[in-house]
């Protein structure tokens, strides 16, 4: 499992031109499911998103977490993240999940989010969607779940 999270100073979501979703500060997570994925890798997202010390404290380093000053977050699925570019001019996907898999492992996430005390404002699986933000740092960081089957050529 892949996990991007950027920074944010305020992100927004929307789907054929409506605004679905919309956090303040806090953090963007597109969260790409491998096709090996399991419970193990979505309790290692969510461990690490909430936990990671990414934002600035009084002195300007980065110190604090997502609860240390108070943010929120918003998931976006993004399969993207599991492209192969190393053949050809056009990505592979085949690592990715199919969406019935993808789709029970990102609510996996969202719901465990919530039970961390992060309810998660969410884009909708599968659908096109107009994602605008202002990365604050900027700072974007990749998480990924311990290596399996998808880290393989």
């Amino acid at each position: 499992m892949r996990a991007l999270l950027q920074r944010v100073s305020f992100c927004t979501v929307s789907v054929a031109g409506t605004e679905i979703s919309r956090i303040g500060k806090g953090l963007l997570v597109l969260l790409g499911v491998c096709e090996d994925d399991g419970p193990n890798d979505v309790e290692f997202i969510i461990k690490k998103t909430v936990d990671l010390r990414i934002f600035d404290d009084e002195e300007g380093k980065m110190n604090l977490s997502l609860a240390d000053i108070g943010g929120e977050i918003m998931v976006v699925s993004q399969f993207t993240l599991y492209a192969d570019t190393r053949k050809g001019r056009r990505p592979s996907y085949i690592k990715a999940a199919r969406h019935e898999q993808g789709k029970e492992l990102y609510e996996g996430v969202c719901e465990g989010l919530s039970r961390a005390g992060f309810p998660p404002s969410r884009g909708i699986f599968g659908a096109h969607m107009a994602v605008r933000l202002e990365n604050d740092g900027p700072v974007t960081i990749l998480l990924e779940s311990p290596p399996g089957n998808c880290d393989k050529s």
